[in-house]
């Protein structure tokens, strides 16, 4: 009698989610973990700043000028006989807490307007759109150092305008990711089940929105930084006599080749905040948009 063969249908074979995932629930590399070792330690000198510093920041001595790094003061000294090294530490605070400021209000207000845009449509989308491209297409910079050099306004009107020209951004892109959430399935579902405007739109839409949230305020904390570091540079942006890193570029100019260190540290210091909080920010940007998707 012939032997029989059966035949089996080619079965797709269940992934377990766990090894679907993998990539995704891989920890953080080195360069994540050092990265946000950076910014931990940015963050403490924000918040215990004048706790560390090793001499007062704003003592002068004028006695001991334009000193080059050495026991007593490990980075030297500026043009006024302050102490480097605590001027850095002192200058994180005004550094840090302004971009700070300028991210949080960027995604309050530009996420909401997005998210209402989004879920609206229509004539107020059209409206809002229009109104964003146009600030958008501003040159931001130009724009602050003309209305802060005008008003004479200082470190804090910086912040506020900075701020008011950073909302297209974070309105463009929440209003997108927004207007495409509205049209998947689950938001038909909420409404037959009788949920109002508010429960949707925060309880569920919002959170598919957050990785696009959280990178924003990372991207606009950094864009920040550098552009408020840039007006202090410039004389337009920390008050004088305020330690700032920005402040402490302009003032390492005239002393580069007796302490380069005045320009050094500073620089070095917003290139590495800057760059870690942009590490970071892809990562959980991944991170979080991957387990959204899963779920």
């Amino acid at each position: 009698m012939a032997e029989t063969t059966t035949l089996v249908p080619d079965v797709p074979i269940p992934v377990d989610d766990t090894t679907r995932s993998r990539g995704a629930r891989r920890g953080p590399g080195i360069l994540i973990v050092l990265s946000a070792v950076v910014a931990a330690a940015i963050l403490l000198l924000v918040v215990a700043g004048e706790w560390l510093t090793p001499f007062d920041p704003t003592h002068q001595d004028l006695m001991n000028t334009a000193a080059a790094p050495g026991a007593g003061h490990l980075l030297g000294t500026d043009t006024l006989g302050r102490d480097v090294l605590s001027l850095l530490i002192a200058g994180a605070h005004t550094a840090v807490v302004g971009p700070l400021v300028v991210s949080l209000g960027t995604v309050v207000f530009g996420v909401s307007l997005g998210l209402l845009a989004g879920w609206k449509g229509g004539v107020l989308d059209t409206v809002m759109s229009r109104l964003a491209d146009l600030m958008y297409a501003l040159p931001g910079l130009l724009v602050i150092v003309v209305v802060v050099g005008v008003l004479d306004g200082g470190y804090w009107l910086a912040v506020a305008v900075l701020t008011l020209l950073s909302i297209p951004t974070a309105f463009r892109m929440t209003r997108s990711v927004a207007a495409a959430q509205v049209r998947l399935p689950y938001v038909d579902a909420a409404r037959t089940l009788g949920l109002s405007t508010h429960q949707i739109m925060f309880r569920h839409v919002l959170p598919n929105v957050l990785p696009t949230v959280l990178a924003t305020f990372l991207l606009d904390f950094v864009s920040a930084l550098i552009g408020l570091s840039g007006l202090s540079f410039l004389g337009l942006g920390a008050p004088a006599g305020t330690p700032d890193w920005g402040s402490l570029l302009q003032d390492g100019q005239s002393m580069i080749t007796v302490n380069p260190w005045v320009s050094l540290a500073p620089g070095l210091l917003i290139v590495l905040t800057a760059t870690s909080v942009t590490l970071l920010g892809d990562w959980m940007y991944d991170r979080y948009s991957t387990e959204g998707a899963r779920r």
